[in-house]
């Protein structure tokens, strides 16, 4: 991934849902100004989500998602319609397209209120206003338009753009917990994990975000972390490191100095760090034979020494004294039923959208299952989760 380009996870994911035939692949066609969704006139042309991560002005860099009906029917339709409804996850817009000569079905207020539930932003866009005697006048989340025409599709561009700015939220990474002029050192160790030539995710994002705040990143790997601190004429403000080698270098590290992991701050910006720091103490209650879900955003080439198959469920043994059940899920991959599950550990979520991390941690929550997330586990499992969590007290204080 290029450093100049915003990465998926980072980008306002607007989805369009509707009954088969409301014209949504035209719909997204005429928002994009390109041919991204095949357009037919036989319901269900659509049968798998399609996304595109794009620039549409003038809401900014965005995924745009066409979605299957959600009237499909049949084995297959039910299954299209699944796959149209985990989106929901991931959407931080939602469209409606309705096809105007007809009334909104029970179907589509159901979707209605689905979005109102999960507290979606939705917009209802009335399709095919060309061939409507007369067209009411938009209200505040409604407009009336026609992807054969044109009509109105610049207004609806607008319209999200509004709502994509209403419900943002100003969020940061680490640049709130640190001052202009800081020096924040990263440790990053180079090891076969690592993608050549570049950085993962979470750690372009950190350093941007501390380069915005004007503080000085300095970046080390694990095993020269004594001599880069030796070299320093001042201790750093804040050590950030990969959770991989949080137990090495919390020892190497002066306890005056704060500690903390890109892992956890990851959990507060996209996740939900009470509930993931709840889910940490269920670590050491596990017993042989339960179940385990570790669960990872994204998909790679799993290594032969793969953090989350390998490493982390010896880890777990070894802290637990037990020998769990574990199981794996990777990509888009979540289960909706997780009761079987005594703990859920999911990676930092640098891959997934604020919205979908948040959605999994909501759905841990509700069947009763504890969450963590990769570094606030190696963190507790390590002795050292206090101290890396004081670093958000420590700056209210200061505050």
């Amino acid at each position: 991934m290029s450093l100049n380009s915003t990465p998926s996870s980072e980008r306002v994911h607007i989805g369009f849902f509707g009954l088969r035939n409301a014209g949504k692949s035209s719909l997204v066609n005429a928002v994009t100004g390109q041919s991204l969704a095949v357009v037919s006139d036989i319901k269900g042309t659509t049968t798998d989500p399609v996304k595109k991560a794009m620039e549409l002005l003038p809401v900014g860099p965005v995924v745009i998602i066409d979605t299957p009906g959600i009237d499909d029917e049949g084995t297959l339709g039910e299954l299209r319609v699944q796959k149209a409804k985990e989106i929901l996850a991931k959407t931080d817009i939602a469209v409606l397209v309705h096809d105007v000569s007809e009334a909104l079905s029970k179907t589509e207020k159901e979707l209605i209120e689905i979005f109102r539930e999960r507290k979606i932003s939705f917009i209802i866009a009335h399709n095919k206003c060309d061939t409507a005697e007369a067209i009411p006048e938009s209200s505040e989340n409604e407009i009336y338009v026609s992807a054969l025409t044109g009509e109105n599709i610049h207004a609806f561009k607008e319209l999200m753009a509004k709502i994509a700015k209403d419900t943002a939220s100003e969020k940061f990474i680490v640049s709130d917990l640190i001052n202009e002029g800081d020096t924040v050192l990263l440790v990053i160790p180079i090891d076969k994990a690592a993608p050549k030539g570049r950085l993962i995710l979470p750690q372009q994002m950190t350093l941007r975000d501390i380069l915005d705040k004007g503080a000085v990143p300095l970046c080390c790997r694990d095993s020269e972390l004594t001599a880069a601190l030796d070299k320093l004429k001042a201790p750093p403000a804040l050590v950030i490191t990969d959770s991989q080698v949080f137990g090495r270098v919390s020892k190497a590290l002066p306890e005056s100095i704060p500690l903390t992991s890109f892992s956890i701050l990851m959990a507060r910006y996209k996740g939900d760090l009470p509930a993931l720091l709840k889910g940490a103490d269920a670590l050491s209650t596990l017993s042989d034979g339960d179940r385990v879900l570790i669960s990872e955003g994204c998909t790679h080439h799993r290594q032969c020494n793969d953090i989350g198959t390998v490493k982390m469920p010896k880890w777990i043994e070894d802290y637990s004294g037990s020998k769990p059940d574990f199981s794996f899920t990777s990509g888009g991959e979540f289960p909706e039923d997780l009761t079987p599950y005594k703990l859920v550990v999911h990676c930092g979520g640098c891959m997934l959208n604020e919205k979908e991390m948040q959605s999994r941690i909501r759905r841990c929550e509700m069947q009763n299952v504890p969450v963590v997330n990769y570094g606030m586990a190696i963190a507790k499992m390590n002795g050292i989760l206090e101290r890396s969590i004081a670093v958000f007290d420590s700056f209210r204080q200061q505050s």
